[in-house]
């Protein structure tokens, strides 16, 4: 069964040469989402999936990027497809995973996601070690400062009369505006 999907992403755009399209490939049931490509969700595209579950089964789109905008998210729905036994058809790339060049075309995809993806893990690592080695550290910054940790160390050291805490931690955190955890951390470290 060809199972057809089209996608557009406001409400001023018309679906009508998609659906058209899908309609003269085929397609018994179109499934028609009005959202991004960029979202992971979209429900007319899993119900199309849904649809599309038996082996011979045939999911079709316009173009590859009515399917998603993100290479990853369509490197995955795709494997998705493939391990279903489903094939994906691109009618505009005249691409067809049932072919050996549709599923060689999609390997090469999947190389250049795993290509992409490492690099920006590199340069991510490249710009920590060098914002480290300008002595900035990534994060929140500190929520007290060095007096303020001070401060909070002798009021939870101090003694009352009786000889307990004159300060609960709770009491400490409220002074400084700041969560007890946030407390706890800084009287953790020496």
């Amino acid at each position: 069964m060809r199972i057809g999907y089209a996608r557009v992403s406001t409400r001023d755009q018309h679906p009508e040469a998609q659906h058209d399209a899908l309609r003269a490939a085929g397609c018994e049931q179109i499934f028609l989402d009005t959202a991004s490509g960029k979202l992971a969700r979209r429900p007319e595209l899993d119900k199309a999936l849904l649809s599309a579950n038996r082996a011979g089964d045939q999911l079709v789109v316009t173009k590859l990027d009515r399917l998603g905008r993100s290479l990853e998210n369509l490197i995955d729905l795709s494997k998705k497809l493939q391990g279903r036994g489903v094939d994906l058809v691109v009618l505009d790339q005249g691409i067809d995973t049932s072919t050996s060049i549709g599923r060689m075309f999609f390997q090469i995809l999947g190389s250049i996601a795993e290509f992409e993806h490492s690099l920006m893990s590199e340069r991510t690592r490249d710009g920590l070690a060098a914002a480290r080695a300008r002595g900035r550290t990534g994060g929140q910054k500190p929520k007290l400062g060095p007096r303020q940790v001070k401060l909070a160390r002798e009021m939870y050291d101090e003694k009352g009369p009786d000889g307990k805490r004159a300060h609960t931690v709770e009491h400490i955190a409220h002074e400084f505006g700041v969560t007890r955890p946030t407390i706890y951390r800084h009287l953790a470290k020496p």
